[in-house]
């Protein structure tokens, strides 16, 4: 019996082509995004620079979670690792976290030359600079992180319950059927 719930050994579930992408949808259906979706339609439905947040989330996350899936399908080839449920939801967690962090600063660096692009002069340049990266660079990247981790969580958890079950325990034949005494069979 394992005392922390999710650690127990996993294996994919058979036919892994037809259970990640299943895994893969369910993921990006990570309740928060569809309740704020439904209780404050957007504004902008283009991609773009005023493209809503939740559609970069949700672009973000449908092209992620099959990479991170890949990441650890090869990870279990090679280590055997992540072995049980919690470990799944780990890594997925971690490469959100890392992977929001790393486009919000790219988004800032695309900001940044905008704007310094629509700057009439050397000073006002250095203000957009300053600005953009104080506030998208500095000032967002702890909530951008938090948001990427949550909504790689829901996928992890997603991706461990539905691409992953349980190893069953190993088989052990009786000791009276293999003709060896109790202790013995112990060892």
């Amino acid at each position: 019996m394992n005392a922390i719930p999710g650690s127990a050994p996993v294996r994919w579930r058979e036919s892994p082509y037809l259970w990640a992408p299943v895994s893969w949808l369910a993921g990006l259906a990570w309740p928060p995004l569809l309740l704020t979706l439904v209780l404050f339609p957007p504004q902008g439905w283009w991609i773009g620079l005023d493209m809503d947040w939740r559609f970069a989330s949700l672009i973000g996350a449908a092209l992620a979670s099959p990479v991170a899936l890949e990441l650890i399908r090869r990870e279990r080839e090679t280590t055997g690792r992540p072995s049980s449920r919690l470990g799944v939801i780990w890594r997925f967690t971690a490469y959100g976290a890392i992977l929001a962090v790393v486009l919000q600063l790219a988004a800032t660096l695309v900001l940044l030359a905008y704007g310094w692009s629509r700057a009439s002069g050397l000073a006002q340049g250095v203000g957009v600079a300053e600005t953009t990266f104080l506030i998208y660079g500095v000032g967002l990247l702890p909530l951008t992180a938090a948001v990427g981790a949550a909504y790689a969580a829901w996928a992890g958890l997603m991706a461990a319950m539905i691409a992953f079950v349980p190893t069953p325990p190993p088989l052990r034949a009786p000791s009276h059927i293999l003709g060896l005494p109790e202790d013995e069979s112990a060892a």
